[in-house]
């Protein structure tokens, strides 16, 4: 009976925190749907940012597109790893269109000119990882 005892109790604990994690999992994605969209239909939500290296840290932004949704041209002093999270991104890189569903990702090396589209009919999003040195503008439109 105590052996039985010592199995449940981590299991019901793992189950506990199983039913934590998806109730936050829950409310953060309530909250992504409420973004507030500026003018030209983008929403950006800085969830993390991290020193490493003295000189580089580690942001991670969602960035959410309205239907037809899109980012101009632009660059990052560093490297970003875009994530679709919902619907289809289009992205414009080196003279290639590389065009993206949920659950795929992008490697965007650094000083590589890009840009995203929203190509779903309705919202898109991703979350957009940057290893990028620190003090300098994230995002540098190109001109």
């Amino acid at each position: 009976m105590h052996a039985i005892q010592n199995h449940l109790r981590p299991s019901l604990a793992r189950n506990a925190a199983c039913a934590m994690l998806m109730t936050a999992a829950g409310l953060l994605s309530s909250a992504a749907g409420a973004q507030q969209f500026d003018a030209k239909g983008i929403a950006r939500t800085e969830s993390v940012r991290h020193d490493f290296e003295g000189k580089r840290e580690a942001i991670q932004v969602r960035v959410d597109f309205a239907p037809g949704a899109s980012f101009p041209k632009h660059v990052h002093p560093g490297v970003e790893i875009a994530y679709v999270l919902a619907g289809t991104v289009e992205y414009e890189m080196n003279g290639k269109t590389i065009r993206l569903q949920a659950g795929e990702s992008l490697y965007i090396p650094a000083g590589a000119a890009h840009s995203a589209k929203n190509v779903s009919t309705g919202n898109s999003a991703e979350l957009a990882t940057y290893l990028v040195e620190k003090n300098k503008p994230i995002v540098v439109l190109e001109k």
